[in-house]
């Protein structure tokens, strides 16, 4: 087999954002399918891979709640979304080098659900579509030897013949998901245009909210905005209201309208052919105590001072301490802690205010794979010991994409721990108190690093 080095499509410059967003899907997609044939080819020449001479790589099986004939909504194994703008169970696509993708194309006889699959032109030209009624019909198409399996289910790979959990399925599995920081342009693309569909929708639940609307109502306005049902998008809306802000993955969508709505911090994305964007936006109103509208302003400032720091070659962990430093100065500057903004970071006061990390890689999963990889060989680089919550270590460079989500939150289960310890001493705690029911703020962009800087995929217009 011809040895194969794997190298990613040319930095994306400032120049070609704008193009970027014109050019059709179908124009970029050949080109990825391309890179991602490459990246795979050059996957099976590992040294752990020789035995392989290709892989199938599976979607998912649709599951059930438990002691219930009920499904639970499906999505798509990542891999498998890299490839193909399908979230259907039990899809498959045999890769092997030298030969067009396969897309084994399970369409089931059923007249209970829609089976139907629409194979648009544009991305159907660049795969061999078999079309089978069962995947029991599978295995007479997966005669040849050596054939890794990606996926969930051992028991399916081994019904199938397939090899899913020796030495170089593992090595290809932790090399695939080490360069899937990288995006290609139609990667990005798709991105974008989730990115343009939940900045609409947001001024739409920003409106809502302005109007007197409840987090329910808040959370429909959004998804009629998109477009979407709320299985379609990529990770649970989080609407909350006043004190509910400071949960920070808070699940719940209060029905009743609230008479004091002071704060809303809405998080929530669009999905574009399986990629989806992740945005945050945190609003006040004349009824939040001006403290805090002085903290939005500087969160708002701050979160554009990271995104502005990007660039290749940089260390993604730099830019969470560049989010804890700027924390630290808000909180002395609006009189929430006192001293000083180097006493505070020793102390470890902003991680109080801020326990999540700034941000993590983005792509056809919310929290893509690979944020503390390495290299190809699944090496672990841990978060920082005072930031156990950060979800990317990376070094940057050109084409990965990712968010900046710096915050500020007034949690009472993390803060009144401190009431008697040595740091709390710096607290204000008559202000911290008046604080807790507007709950907290997040400012939340997408991010692609460039060849000299970045591109705020959520700020049109903005780039360095």
């Amino acid at each position: 087999m011809k040895r194969l080095t794997w190298q990613y499509s040319s930095p994306i410059h400032r120049t070609t954002a704008s193009r970027r967003t014109e050019l059709v899907t179908s124009e970029l997609y050949p080109d990825h399918i391309k890179q991602l044939c490459t990246r795979y080819s050059a996957a099976l020449e590992l040294e752990q891979c020789q035995s392989l001479s290709g892989l199938v790589i599976h979607s998912g099986s649709e599951q059930h709640y438990f002691g219930d004939d009920r499904a639970v909504p499906f999505q798509a194994y990542g891999h498998f979304c890299n490839w193909l703008p399908v979230n259907r169970p039990d899809q498959f696509l045999l890769i092997r080098p030298d030969n067009k993708p396969v897309y084994f194309q399970i369409v089931p006889s059923d007249f209970w659900y829609d089976q139907q699959i629409d194979n648009e032109p544009w991305w159907a030209e660049q795969f061999a579509i078999v079309q089978l009624s069962s995947v029991a019909e599978l295995r007479a198409h997966l005669s040849a030897t050596g054939l890794a399996y990606l996926g969930e289910s051992p028991d399916m790979a081994q019904e199938l013949g397939l090899a899913s959990s020796d030495e170089a399925v593992s090595a290809l599995r932790c090399y695939l998901d080490f360069h899937r920081a990288w995006k290609s342009e139609y990667e990005i693309g798709q991105l974008q245009a989730a990115v343009d569909k939940a900045l609409l929708a947001h001024q739409v639940a920003r409106d809502s909210f302005l109007a007197g609307g409840s987090e329910y109502e808040i959370h429909h306005a959004y998804l009629a905005a998109c477009k979407a049902q709320e299985q379609e998008t990529p990770y649970t809306n989080i609407v909350a209201i006043n004190e509910k802000s400071a949960i920070l993955h808070y699940q719940q969508k209060r029905i009743e309208r609230l008479p004091d709505s002071a704060v809303l911090l809405i998080d929530a994305g669009c999905r574009v052919n399986n990629y989806g964007s992740d945005i945050t936006r945190t609003t006040a109103t004349d009824a939040a105590h001006p403290v805090f509208h002085d903290l939005l302003a500087g969160m708002e400032k701050l979160e554009l001072e990271i995104v502005a720091a990007v660039r290749p070659d940089i260390n993604y962990v730099d830019l969470h301490e560049q989010a804890l430093a700027g924390v630290a100065d808000l909180l002395i500057d609006t009189g929430i802690c006192a001293g000083k903004s180097e006493d505070l970071l020793a102390q470890q006061v902003p991680q109080l205010f801020m326990p999540h990390g700034v941000g993590h890689l983005l792509g056809v999963q919310v929290h893509d794979v690979g944020g503390h990889q390495g290299n190809i060989s699944g090496e672990q680089i841990p978060p920082p010991a005072h930031s156990p919550a950060l979800r990317n270590t990376r070094t940057l460079s050109a084409n990965m994409v990712f968010t900046i989500e710096p915050g500020c939150y007034f949690i009472p289960l993390i803060l009144e721990a401190e009431r008697r310890s040595e740091r709390g001493k710096s607290f204000n705690w008559q202000l911290i108190e008046a604080l807790y029911p507007f709950g907290g703020i997040r400012i939340e962009d997408n991010v692609v690093v460039t060849g000299d800087g970045q591109i705020n995929l959520s700020r049109p217009g903005q780039g360095a």
